[in-house]
C-alpha cells in the first residue's frame, strides 16, 4: 500500500503515477491511496489502505482492530478511528473522530496503526457489543492483557465512552474469567497471606488440579462458571473430590466471585484449613 503524498516524496510526478496506474502498476484503492502491483488485497491489505484513506494519525479501531487483535470475527465493515476535528469520509470505510487520541492508545500490529487492547475493548463496549465477554477472555488468553489490568485501565479513563459498560461487566458476578486470570488473582491472594506457593496444574490420581500443596495434602479448585456450571461437569468434581480423599487430600473450592470479589473470605478460609492440616 502506499499514498500519492508518499510516491511524490520519493519523486514521481503526476504524470508518473498516472503513467503507472495506466500500465497495471498502481491500482487506487480511494482517492489517493494504491495498491502496488496487483489489484487484489487481503483483508489486512485493505485495513492498511483504510488507514492511510483516512490521514495522518489514524489507527484501525473498533471491531476492525478487535479482529485484527484476534479477539473477535465479526468485524464486517472497516472502523478507523482519526483524531482532531477531521472529517474524512472515504467510501466504505466508518470513521470515529475523537479529540485527541493519547499515545497509550496508539500501537501497530503487522505493520498497521491500531488502538491497543484496552481502549479496542472500550470502544467494544461504547458499541455494545454482544461478544464483548469473549473478547475480554480471548484477550486474557492471548496475553494481550489481563482482567486486572484492563480494569487498572479502564478506572483511568472515567469519562470514555464504553467505560461505564467494561466496568460494570468485569465487576459483575456472573462475569466468568479464563482460567490464567483466575490464577494469578488466586495466587495474589496466596501471596498476600504470606502463605508458601502452591505447584499448579499437577496431575493427582489422573486429575489435573489447579493448586496443590503437598506438605499439607490440600488441593484447591478454583470455578468458573464456564466449567463448572453443569450436572455432568458437577458430577466429575465430585468424583474427583472422592478421588483425592480416598487418597488422604482434601480438596477445598472457591469460585470465581469468591476468588474475585471476597479475597480476604478466601485467605481467612484458606489459612484456617492450612492451621488445621499442619497440625
Amino acid at each position: 500500500m502506499v499514498t500519492r503524498a508518499q510516491l511524490v516524496d520519493l519523486g514521481l510526478s503526476g504524470e508518473a503515477i498516472a503513467h503507472r496506474i495506466s500500465r497495471g502498476r498502481l491500482h487506487p484503492l480511494w482517492r489517493g491511496v494504491y495498491a502496488v502491483g496487483r489489484p487484489g488485497v487481503n483483508r489486512h491489505g485493505r485495513w492498511s489502505a483504510a488507514v492511510l484513506a483516512c490521514g495522518e494519525g489514524a489507527l484501525l479501531s473498533h471491531r476492525s482492530a478487535a479482529t485484527l487483535w484476534g479477539v473477535l470475527d465479526r468485524g464486517a465493515a472497516t472502523e478507523v478511528t482519526v483524531p482532531g476535528r477531521r472529517n474524512p469520509r472515504p467510501a466504505g470505510i466508518r470513521v470515529h473522530r475523537r479529540a485527541a487520541i493519547p499515545a497509550s492508545d496508539r500501537t501497530s500490529r503487522d505493520g498497521i496503526p491500531v488502538t491497543a487492547p484496552a481502549a479496542t475493548l472500550i470502544d467494544l463496549a461504547a458499541q455494545a457489543d454482544p461478544g464483548l465477554e469473549a473478547a475480554v477472555n480471548a484477550a486474557d488468553r492471548l496475553d494481550l492483557i489481563d482482567p486486572e489490568r484492563l480494569l487498572a485501565e479502564v478506572e483511568s479513563r472515567p469519562g470514555r465512552p464504553g467505560v461505564p459498560r467494561l466496568r460494570a461487566l468485569l465487576g459483575a458476578p456472573t462475569f466468568s474469567p479464563t482460567d490464567s486470570a483466575l490464577e494469578r488473582r488466586f495466587l495474589a491472594i496466596v501471596a498476600a497471606a504470606a502463605i508458601p506457593l502452591p505447584l499448579t496444574q499437577v496431575v493427582l490420581h489422573g486429575y489435573r488440579v489447579d493448586f496443590y500443596w503437598p506438605r499439607f495434602g490440600l488441593v484447591v479448585e478454583t470455578d468458573g462458571l464456564r466449567y463448572h456450571r453443569t450436572a455432568r461437569q458437577q458430577a466429575k468434581d465430585i468424583e474427583r473430590d472422592q478421588a483425592h480423599l480416598a487418597a488422604g487430600l482434601r480438596t477445598l473450592r472457591f469460585t470465581a466471585a469468591q476468588v474475585f470479589r471476597e479475597p480476604n473470605t478466601v485467605q481467612a478460609t484458606l489459612l484456617a484449613v492450612l492451621a488445621l492440616r499442619g497440625t
